[in-house]
């Protein structure tokens, strides 16, 4: 019978030996000492458990563990994640938990309380595959989708029962309810997932541009094609090419794509020699495609083929206690990258937030709640930081006149901060102003862009990233 693998990793060599050393004959031990290395190891090894040190990493950067961590959880799922802390540190052991560690131990190291961990660990795997045999094991978090919902369950069984396949899948459902992250789920999930994930949206690029965006052109194809330039499809070869917004797709590139589902083939604009592509298409869409069929807008035989099989992703208000696990998913994600400690959502804000009909969905409460993050003056959050009116009514008093603009004012400019990423130029240009005048107004109520940049992507001022977050 072969023995379970687990990976310790650790970036203090004494501990990476007494554990090989001590842990040897009972299981299969491998060691990595930086994240990358870690990553290696997961991907070659796949290890049954990993004990993963918090504050991994060199003296006097920013600590990796947590951040390998989301990792695992996200590409790993079946791996079980043992966090190593210090004994002054469990706040950072409460967090991991939360984040999808199934235990932790505190430093110095006591072997035989280890092993009752590793075996505990190795007991909750054994039990969610035995699950897994008969019925998907649910999950509150599932790759980067949060949710324990029906609606949400019937979401992850669609996923795991489709990603091992190469079908073509449609991903419906209204905006904001988090359809791209529906389609990195089934690529995560697969066979593909260490190949490249290519979005597009097809809404978003000029007709004339889109052809030449999707499938690339030959030197010379048109003005300004100063070289040969592969298109998304080629770019997605071995991985998994995704489709946004599939509906405001022109009918001359829904025959493209319709042969390209047919046999893998595409040509490139200008060219005469077609290339044979090795690429998995996952589509989404808002729109009523039937209804497009019948208006002469888009192509039934693609329609079909693009359909294989079809995940429909629920809008918020139909996912139940789903709106309060996502509400503090993004409070304590968003409190930890803007440095808040808030601890919770008051009874009135979660009436509120239950009242709430959230026509942006997903989208919107993470917009509300970042917002609210950092505006917030007390540890809990309230309806009026989150700008939903109180459920119950309220009895305080009005502010006066000039602080209701002032604040009016603070919170517009937030919400082009946040939904630019901190990207003052098209904030400023999203609220019809110029960039000096954003500047202006940002330093009369001491707003700073650089908090309102993606956590974990870099991003100038000109060069904003877009925030994600669970659906």
């Amino acid at each position: 019978m072969s023995l379970d693998t687990i990976l310790i990793v650790d970036d203090e060599d004494s501990i990476r030996n007494q554990l090989r050393w001590g842990l040897a004959g009972q299981y299969e031990v491998a060691t990595a000492g930086t994240a990358d290395e870690a990553r290696r190891m997961l991907r070659d090894l796949k290890p049954s458990v990993v004990t993963l040190d918090v504050t991994l990493g060199p003296a006097g950067a920013p600590p990796e563990g947590l951040a390998l961590l989301d990792e695992i959880v996200e590409r790993h799922p079946h791996t079980k994640v043992i966090m190593v802390t210090g004994n002054d540190s469990r706040e950072n052991a409460i967090a991991a938990i939360r984040r999808g560690a199934v235990d932790w131990y505190a430093k110095p190291i006591e072997l035989e309380e280890l092993k009752v961990i590793l075996r505990r660990a190795l007991h909750i795997r054994d039990i969610e595959q035995a699950q897994s045999a008969s019925a998907p094991a649910f999950r509150k978090r599932y790759h980067r989708l949060v949710g324990e919902s029906e609606a949400m369950r019937r979401v992850f069984s669609l996923i795991q029962r489709v990603a091992p396949t190469d079908a073509t899948v449609l991903v419906s459902g209204e905006n904001g309810t988090g359809k791209e992250l529906v389609a990195h789920a089934i690529h995560q999930a697969s066979g593909r997932r260490d190949e490249p994930f290519v979005p597009i949206n097809c809404g978003a690029i000029p007709e004339n541009l889109l052809e030449s965006e999707l499938f690339g052109h030959e030197k010379g194809a048109f003005t300004d094609a100063h070289r040969t330039r592969e298109g998304r499809f080629e770019l997605a070869d071995r991985g998994t090419l995704f489709l946004d917004e599939l509906g405001e797709l022109p009918t001359h590139l829904q025959v493209k794509l319709l042969r390209f589902l047919q046999d893998h083939l595409i040509e490139r604009v200008g060219g005469r020699e077609t290339t044979r592509v090795d690429a998995r298409v996952v589509a989404a869409t808002n729109r009523d495609l039937p209804a497009l069929i019948a208006a002469g807008r888009f192509r039934e035989d693609l329609f079909y083929r693009v359909s294989v099989v079809r995940v429909h992703v629920p809008a918020l208000r139909e996912r139940g206690d789903d709106l309060r696990l996502l509400a503090e998913y993004f409070l304590e994600f968003y409190g930890r990258h803007h440095k808040r400690r808030l601890r919770g959502f008051t009874q009135a804000a979660l009436r509120s937030m239950m009242a709430h009909a959230w026509p942006g969905n997903v989208r919107e409460l993470e917009n509300r709640v970042q917002r609210a993050v950092i505006l917030a003056n007390d540890s809990y959050l309230r309806p009026e930081d989150l700008e939903l009116e109180s459920a119950g009514g309220s009895s305080e008093p009005l502010p006066t006149l000039q602080i209701a603009r002032d604040e009016a004012e603070q919170a517009l400019i937030v919400e082009a901060l946040v939904r630019n990423a901190g990207n003052v130029t098209r904030a400023a240009r999203d609220i019809d102003v110029s960039r000096p005048t954003l500047h202006d107004l940002m330093r009369k109520h001491g707003l700073d862009a650089a908090r309102y940049r993606h956590p974990d992507l870099p991003g100038g001022e000109d060069e904003g990233d877009e925030p994600e977050g669970g659906a």
